[in-house]
């Protein structure tokens, strides 16, 4: 399509770092010319590259791609580099194909990586295995990078299969992202060392700054769960040329309201040098992947946004290729019908099933953190009766449960504090990393109404109080929803505060859950075989010796 489109304000050139009154004219999706002008002849708006998730998982937006895209847009993003890890876990290749061909719906730049660990581990039930072979396959299918190695001690000991996916990418010559929480010293440089490029688990700036001596870029997320910002942000002084943003994981409630640019508004607010933040928003990101995204210079593809000003960055227009996306906060890409394929065969469960025999007094339990992925774990008394324990709403310990979605199986059950739950139970089919059923819940019966609801609707979010059920279906792998984007984030938000009614102080509870089954982030998770430590990458028991 053939796009012709003027532009006057005043543009920001990320590599002479100035900045210009001028006329930018595009013609067939690139910028034809920029002709400088006097200040008073242009519109005192700004011109600057489109922004850059450099790491996100679209299916934690609840919503596919194109969806995603109509929302994104608005804010001023126009990329992102993308890891379909979350459905492969279900649909394995088919599902990383699925992401790639709805994602061509839409002129925005999706950069899909090569899920690295299908299954992430060998400790819980996924839907299916991604081999190297079939990393290769999807290299010369379009695949540009190798999505994040989550199987850092694979890496150390040299396993096999980790070894072989890594050659795979060195070989053809793709970058290699990383995902090593709380990895340090030695370990570090052995990590980075088998190719690997970045991270983006990091919580502390010390651990950031050992991880960029070994040559890696760190990604600066701030997401619905995992919120680092504020630990990181000093980098952008410290080592400006080694740092991208990223979201990693955000629910729709947040995409709603913002996205890169509200790193970049919080990174100029403190003080921050605008070209560097600017820089981190989208150039790294565009240089170290190859993504086919402009920057306002003759000859490029006209990927660029007009902001109102470079303190609050209110995005006024949006560009990809030319054009015009999104203007003045609304998304001018049509909704899109989606297929919605699905693996989906656990069998509705009996409140029986999520008894635990007490076996003990004292009781490891999880320990969830508001705004982390870390855990904690916990020895503490458990409230018993007649031979079993029971949720202690009162102690802020309720059960956790993980249900095997890719056959019919027992519950696996286990205790956490955190969710300050005084009554009622979430459920959710997205779970990290494998995305069977998880739940937390202030007593049995609610637990159990909980996890049918999602069983019911073959994948879904449920917040349960009594017999009162609330459920958001995701009829896509159990990940996304089909519907509007905006739709979604209403019903989302209706869950998010019904699961606060009910308790919860966490910022984020639902999404919080989703993680506490993903056995590669320590201390303690649970997966659908058990109780798991991810400190020493073993299963333990629930009671304490």
């Amino acid at each position: 399509m053939e796009h012709s489109v003027r532009e006057r304000g005043f543009v920001v050139d990320l590599f002479a770092r100035r900045i210009f009154p001028a006329e930018l004219s595009v013609h067939q999706g690139r910028i034809q010319a920029i002709v400088p002008m006097e200040a008073q002849q242009v519109e005192r708006v700004y011109l600057l590259p489109g922004f850059v998730d450099a790491h996100v998982h679209v299916e934690s937006s609840l919503l596919p791609p194109p969806e995603f895209a109509r929302l994104a847009t608005v804010h001023g993003t126009v990329a992102t580099v993308s890891d379909p890890h979350e459905i492969a876990n279900v649909l394995g290749i088919e599902g990383v194909r699925y992401m790639m061909r709805t994602g061509q719906q839409v002129p925005f730049k999706f950069c899909f990586g090569a899920p690295s660990c299908v299954p992430a581990t060998r400790f819980e039930s996924a839907g299916a295995e991604l081999s190297a072979d079939d990393i290769r396959t999807l290299f010369t299918e379009g695949i540009t990078y190798l999505s994040e190695m989550m199987n850092f001690p694979g890496v150390l000991s040299g396993d096999p299969d980790v070894l072989a996916k890594l050659a795979v990418a060195r070989a053809m010559g793709r970058p290699i992202d990383g995902h090593a929480p709380g990895l340090r010293g030695e370990q570090v440089r052995q990590y980075a060392a088998a190719g690997i490029t970045t991270d983006h688990e990091c919580t502390e700036l010390e651990e950031a700054l050992e991880k960029i001596a070994a040559g890696m870029k760190i990604l600066i997320r701030e997401g619905s769960a995992a919120r680092n910002f504020d630990a990181l942000h000093p980098l952008l002084r410290l080592h400006p040329e080694s740092c991208m943003f990223c979201t990693d994981d955000q629910h729709p409630d947040l995409l709603v309201q913002g996205h890169i640019n509200e790193l970049v508004r919080r990174a100029v607010a403190l003080g921050y040098d605008l070209f560097d933040v600017l820089r981190a928003a989208s150039l790294h990101p565009v240089q170290h992947y190859g993504l086919p995204v402009g920057f306002l210079r003759v000859g490029d593809p006209a990927d660029f946004i007009v902001v109102e000003d470079l303190t609050d960055f209110r995005v006024l227009r949006t560009y990809i290729n030319g054009e015009l996306v999104a203007s003045e906060g609304k998304p001018l890409l049509e909704h899109r019908s989606v297929e919605c394929p699905n693996q989906f065969r656990a069998r509705p469960k009996r409140v029986e099933e999520f008894r635990l025999p007490a076996q003990g007094t004292r009781a490891r339990v999880i320990e969830a953190y508001d705004g982390q992925l870390l855990t904690g774990e916990l020895l503490l008394p458990v409230r018993t009766h007649d031979g079993e324990v029971l949720p202690d709403p009162e102690q802020d310990i309720l059960k956790l449960t993980v249900v095997n979605r890719y056959t019919d199986a027992p519950p696996a059950v286990a205790l956490i504090r955190g969710f300050g739950l005084r009554r009622g139970a979430l459920a959710s089919s997205v779970a990290h990393d494998s995305h069977n059923v998880i739940a937390v819940g202030a007593s049995d019966e609610e637990l159990c109404r909980a996890v049918n609801a999602v069983i019911e609707h073959r994948g879904g979010l449920a917040v349960v109080e009594g017999e009162e059920v609330l459920v958001l279906p995701l009829p896509i792998a159990g990940l996304m929803s089909p519907e509007d984007g905006y739709t979604v984030a209403r019903l989302y938000t209706a869950l998010d505060q019904r699961a606060k009614q009910l308790g919860s102080p966490l910022r984020a509870p639902l999404m919080t859950l989703s993680f506490m089954a993903l056995l590669v982030i320590p201390a303690l998770k649970l997966s659908d075989r058990g109780l798991f430590d991810g400190r020493g990458f073993r299963f333990t028991s629930l009671w304490a010796e």
